[in-house]
């Protein structure tokens, strides 16, 4: 399942959010219930993504989602640490 056309504007606003933009990356893996896509970004930046009381990254998922549930999808987005890839 491709969430391919979610994938190329992801990025953009956090790279603007974060303190090292080169290290926000994207990638997507395929499951029984839609797609996984793993955000990584610099250990550093994990406050910043995260959000107080997790409002950042939950607004992110609730917008793809969203967009996902548009195009008959499931997708789930998973936060990962860049040493964590």
């Amino acid at each position: 399942m491709l969430i391919k056309p979610l994938l190329p504007p992801l990025p953009l606003p956090l790279q603007s959010l974060v303190d090292h933009p080169e290290d926000v990356s994207v990638d997507e893996i395929s499951d029984r219930q839609g797609a996984v896509l793993e955000l990584s970004v610099a250990v550093s930046d994990m406050g910043r993504v995260i959000g107080k009381s997790g409002r950042v990254i939950n607004a992110i998922r609730a917008l793809l989602q969203v967009a996902a549930a548009k195009q008959g999808q499931h997708v789930t987005l998973e936060l990962l640490e860049s040493d964590e890839r």
